[in-house]
């Protein structure tokens, strides 16, 4: 069984995982900044200390993904791979379960997307904060900090009840300060 206690720990998983330096430095940039944002918009009373190993871990399935490969797969790639290394579920579930503004078997079907039939939705409140800060940097392409404006425009193509969902993370945790890091990382703002 692998312990993760420390921020450490995770990167080394990173390292283990990725295929080559550039992945690496992409992933886990990508993973830092999302824990910055879920520490940034975390309310009281949650788990920081899993708030933070979920966003670190939440996109290591990243690297497992073969050539062509349907990026939605990264999430239970990922979640395979932890529990493969015998990390408890509370820590590999912020893999499969931070898509979007959550995956329902519903969407698995009708979208015909190449996953399990199965709900990879936010089941806590440490899970929901690491979906969430997650839709606010993309590593796709040139690496950016996302608004809420231009992610809630994108998801809309899902359907009302996805933008719907959006709408209610952001009122229960508000925006997080993207310039900041924005200058600190170096990543513009879209």
């Amino acid at each position: 069984m692998v312990i993760v206690s420390s921020d450490q720990q995770i990167r080394e998983l990173h390292e283990q995982a990725a295929p080559s330096a550039e992945a690496f430095d992409l992933v886990w940039t990508h993973c830092r900044i999302v824990c910055r944002i879920a520490e940034q918009v975390a309310p009281p009373g949650v788990d920081l200390a899993l708030v933070r190993a979920g966003a670190l871990l939440h996109d290591i399935g990243v690297y497992r993904l073969a050539a062509g490969e349907h990026y939605v797969r990264h999430g239970v790639l990922g979640e395979q791979w932890l529990h493969g290394l015998e990390l408890p579920d509370v820590l590999s579930r912020f893999c499969a379960h931070h898509t979007g503004v959550g995956v329902t078997r519903d969407d698995v079907v009708q979208q015909g997307l190449p996953l399990p039939v199965a709900d990879y939705l936010a089941d806590t409140p440490e899970e929901e904060i690491v979906m969430y800060a997650d839709k606010f940097h993309s590593k796709g392409g040139t690496p950016g900090f996302v608004t809420a404006a231009s992610f809630a425009a994108s998801v809309a193509r899902f359907g009302a009840d996805k933008a719907a969902q959006f709408k209610r993370m952001v009122d229960r945790f508000g925006e997080p300060d993207l310039k900041a890091l924005a200058e600190e990382f170096g990543h513009p703002i879209r």
